[in-house]
């Protein structure tokens, strides 16, 4: 029994009042929106500085060639002129799937770098207001933490509340690739955690990886921290629609598509980051073997086949998690559709036993990180399923780790 009233007729009326507000604020505030003009991010100015760049008097290609070209063109270059590049345009590179990893490591650091001295220069700026330098000296902080070389920062856009991303082991030599995205209040300053650790991106990847490590030592993995979208803002109205899932899982299909190498991938999303990877299933590439997700409030969809997806859909939630409480619908927009633990969705009920609140899947020890490990590694026959009978293996066939 939770505490929301589980009558439909009363969830309808709460979605349908929720949205009698949207129009409200768009019919009163819409205008403003329109109106309103921001100059050119860095990340949109290197774009734009690599669109009109040459080197040895050729244009450079596309920003937004296939990865497979842009590979192709780096792969022809020597090392000091992929350096150059680097150096010239470092957020174009960092952000450019298709670029060697270890070149966009490279180039996100020069970048990581140039914005902690913005971010320094902003601290003292006294047309600021004493929030704003304070925030100035948050992101600084940040940025230098990221910047220290032994980090592997895949992408970074320092535009708004920032986004970044950030490998664990090698990409390279990958064999299986696990990709957290995570949900509400992801940015670049709650991208990792000193207190509650494993409720940030960081803190979730490093736990992941460790596990699937110790579970498959000689199985070569790597773990990426996906907060490369723009995530609502807390649980408001962008929160309760898909607007941010929908930009989201145009960006999650091209980072899976510019992976290196032949590495299956398995998603694990948590809390609205299934929200984007169940937006995301219809159009994500076939090396995409797994979407596992954690504490969902929906995926957009009815049912596991409404995703359109030949990937296995993995789905857990802990009991004390307050997400089990959200009217699962979707009306007029507003909400996600069906509960994915729900036996009428169809998906694989994972067991997250010892998991205690929304943000404890990926604590050491729990039986919700170990299920996402032996999913990573492709090691089904571990998997501890949510009921006694192993439903959450039912057709599963030796071959499937394959």
């Amino acid at each position: 029994m939770t505490s929301f009233d589980s009558s439909p007729q009363l969830n309808v009326w709460r979605a349908l009042l929720a949205l009698a507000v949207v129009f409200v604020m768009l019919a009163t505030t819409g205008w403003t929106a329109i109106r309103s003009h921001r100059e050119e991010s860095p990340l949109q100015a290197s774009l734009s500085a690599w669109r009109h760049g040459h080197l040895g008097g050729r244009e450079l290609p596309d920003v937004d060639s296939s990865p497979h070209r842009l590979a192709a063109f780096f792969a022809s270059l020597t090392a000091p002129q992929r350096t150059g590049l680097a150096h010239r345009y470092p957020l174009a590179v960092g952000n450019m799937n298709g670029a060697p990893v270890e070149l966009r490591y490279r180039a996100n650091r020069i970048a990581l770098k140039q914005q902690s001295k913005r971010e320094r220069t902003r601290m003292h700026d006294q047309r600021l207001s004493e929030t704003g330098r304070y925030e100035a000296g948050r992101r600084m902080h940040r940025f230098d933490m990221l910047a220290v070389k032994k980090r592997h920062i895949l992408a970074f856009d320092p535009d708004g509340n920032g986004r970044v991303a950030e490998v664990f082991g090698s990409l390279d030599k990958a064999e299986r690739v696990s990709v957290v995205v995570p949900g509400v209040d992801t940015n670049v300053i709650n991208f990792q955690r000193t207190k509650r650790r494993y409720s940030a991106p960081v803190g979730m990847a490093k736990s992941l990886y460790k596990a699937e490590r110790s579970a498959s030592p000689g199985t070569r993995t790597a773990v990426i921290a996906w907060a490369d979208y723009t995530a609502p803002d807390g649980l408001g109205l962008d929160s309760a629609t898909a607007l941010r899932a929908e930009q989201g899982s145009v960006r999650l299909n091209a980072l899976v598509r510019g992976l290196p190498g032949r590495s299956t991938v398995a998603l694990v999303c948590h809390s609205y980051g299934s929200v984007v990877c169940g937006v995301a299933a219809p159009s994500l590439p076939s090396r995409v073997t797994d979407i596992a997700v954690a504490g969902s409030p929906g995926m957009r969809a009815e049912t596991v086949g409404q995703l359109r997806t030949a990937a296995r859909v993995w789905a857990m939630r802990d009991a004390d998690d307050w997400v089990q409480d959200v009217p699962y619908l979707e009306v007029g927009g507003l909400g996600h559709g069906a509960d994915p633990v729900s036996s009428e969705f169809g998906a694989r009920i994972l067991s997250a036993a010892d998991a205690q609140g929304h943000s404890g899947y990926f604590e050491p020890g729990t039986e919700s990180l170990y299920n996402f490990a032996d999913i990573g590694i492709g090691a089904y026959e571990s998997v501890r399923c949510a009921r006694e009978d192993d439903a959450c293996l039912a057709g599963l066939s030796d071959s499937a780790a394959a």
